[in-house]
């Protein structure tokens, strides 16, 4: 880690304890912008010490990665207050004549409006159009200001109505690996080497319900979320059974 690295986490630290110090103190909720799995390890690494706040994450849907933390609770406060994100669709206006869109074409037109990245949340596309979660304050400004993707006219809208992206419904898959240990599933299930998926936990790709893993042998526990960068993100449902050979049967639920 660089000290420019290690400074700016340091800030991000500092800034989540005065959020939760205000919450407590004022009686009211503080939300931080949206936050990175690396940001979150950072929460994570001080969730003790904020306890006493009450805490909360959501990221607008069960497979978004990139989540708002919430300091405050109901039991604290006496009241609820909801998380500041919504919901944008974004459209090809004459989808027989769009581009093939990419996540990386929605994030970019996007950005080009000079969006700041911590006010959006995850992007997912289905059927060429793009599902956005960002911060309240900025969806009426990227409804009236995109009208381009690509090489494509779109057309965007809040979403008043729930309609959650279809890849967070996860794909029910069985496979079979010699354990419920991570590196085992990991390898099997997007089909690479047991050294490359060595590299993957070095490199801090790896994160198990939001927080790094850095056991390569770390047994599987039901439900948990993992979330390969790069790779894909993926449910553990756990052992249905034993082959002949001894390996043991596996449900996974795949996103995307």
């Amino acid at each position: 880690m660089t000290g420019t690295d290690a400074k700016a986490l340091q800030q991000l630290k500092n800034r989540l304890l005065e959020l939760a110090d205000k919450s407590y103190s004022r009686g009211v909720y503080t939300f931080t912008p949206f936050l990175g799995l690396g940001e979150q390890q950072v929460f994570h690494q001080i969730a003790k010490e904020v306890s006493y706040a009450g805490f909360g994450m959501e990221g607008g849907a069960p497979v978004c990665d990139r989540k708002i933390i919430r300091f405050g609770s109901p039991e604290n406060l006496g009241y609820e207050e909801e998380y500041p994100i919504a919901c944008i669709e974004i459209r090809p206006a004459v989808p027989k004549f769009a581009d093939t869109l990419t996540h990386r074409d929605f994030l970019g037109a996007v950005m080009n409006l000079g969006i700041e990245r911590d006010t959006l949340g995850d992007i997912f596309v289905q059927e060429n159009c793009g599902i956005l979660f960002c911060k309240e304050s900025i969806a009426p400004y990227l409804c009236e200001n995109l009208h381009q993707v690509k090489h494509t006219s779109v057309k965007c809208r809040i979403a008043r109505e729930e309609i959650g992206p279809q890849s967070a419904q996860p794909r029910e898959v069985s496979i079979t690996v010699s354990s419920a240990r991570i590196d085992s599933v990991v390898a099997r299930l997007y089909d690479i080497s047991r050294s490359a998926s060595l590299e993957l936990f070095r490199a801090g790709k790896i994160f198990v319900n939001g927080i790094t893993m850095e056991n390569n042998s770390y047994q599987l526990k039901e439900q948990d979320a993992v979330t390969v960068r790069g790779h894909g993100k993926f449910l553990y449902y756990g052992q249905t059974g034993e082959t002949r050979k001894g390996r043991e049967r596996i449900d996974v639920g795949v996103f995307g």
